[in-house]
């Protein structure tokens, strides 16, 4: 089903609104409910893609971060927590009503994914994380530095960079990133920018999010979340992605309790889903309709 199918709304994060995108809300009765979450700086239509090979019947729900895509930026002075974007699936599942559903998440959104999971087991069914098992994490005696950081960051202002077309704007996201085909670039950077006044192009998201965080999590307290998970968890990977070291990665599935279905790995980057929507649909498809059935 082409991506135009998709309904826009809008939910309320305690007075922030923020833009949901769905189908099939008034599809088949008993049917999964998914909510994809994206990754940093990326917005729902990176699952555009993937979503034309999913089934219809299902209700699939995508969410644009706050600050990111078409949600709207924290007001002055605030600033971006991880924790901010657990509040975000909150309100969109408070927002639009939605049963336990079976959460898919890209990198940040895995480690969102998984965090609302431990902290909320009875709201969710299936986790499937692509290119995500978690944050960098790290010693405790990291604590300091990482406030340092925020400290730091906190003093510079925003620096918003603008490009003359679409195009220039997709190419600098593949200069950061050269595993983003060509076309998933343009994908990107077409619902990822809006024209300014003076008729240049520039990307969507609040460039505060590019601010450290103050707070993060220490390995031992990510794997007490882990263990907290109860769903069904499936991990996809690119062979050419972001990969942990093999004993980290190790670590971090042991500490899963649950069912854990072996990892999967698909021919490509950190964005594998665009590279492969329709391998990777179908490892959502099959998983979430098991995971539906048990």
């Amino acid at each position: 089903m082409p991506a135009a199918a998709f309904e826009s709304l809008t939910v309320d994060a305690e007075g922030l609104p923020l833009h949901v995108r769905q189908r099939g809300a008034r599809g088949v009765r008993g049917a999964p409910v998914v909510l994809m979450l994206h990754g940093w700086l990326d917005h729902s239509h990176s699952f555009d893609p993937l979503c034309e090979h999913l089934p219809e019947a299902w209700r699939t729900v995508l969410l644009d971060f706050r600050g990111m895509g078409q949600s709207a930026h924290a007001g002055p002075g605030a600033a971006y927590h991880f924790s901010d974007h657990l509040l975000d699936v909150e309100a969109t599942l408070d927002g639009l009503a939605l049963p336990p559903v079976h959460l898919v998440g890209h990198s940040l959104g895995g480690i969102v994914a998984l965090a609302y999971a431990a902290a909320r087991p009875e709201r969710v069914k299936s986790l499937t994380l692509i290119e995500s098992l978690g944050p960098s994490g790290g010693p405790p005696t990291g604590a300091v530095q990482r406030l340092r950081g925020f400290l730091d960051d906190a003093r510079r202002p925003p620096n918003r960079k603008r490009y003359p077309t679409v195009e220039a704007a997709a190419e600098r996201l593949r200069q950061a990133n050269p595993t983003l085909s060509p076309d998933a670039a343009l994908l990107f950077a077409r619902h990822g920018t809006r024209r300014t006044p003076e008729g240049d192009f520039a990307f969507t998201f609040d460039p505060r999010h590019r601010r450290r965080f103050g707070q993060g999590f220490d390995e031992a307290q990510w794997l007490a979340l882990e263990a907290a998970v109860t769903c069904p968890v499936q991990l996809l990977r690119g062979t050419e992605g972001l990969s942990p070291a093999p004993e980290l990665l190790e670590g971090r599935l042991a500490a899963l309790r649950t069912r854990v279905s072996p990892p999967r790995s698909f021919e490509g980057g950190h964005h594998v889903h665009l590279e492969q929507p329709a391998a990777i649909a179908a490892a959502i498809a099959g998983f979430v309709s098991e995971a539906s059935s048990s």
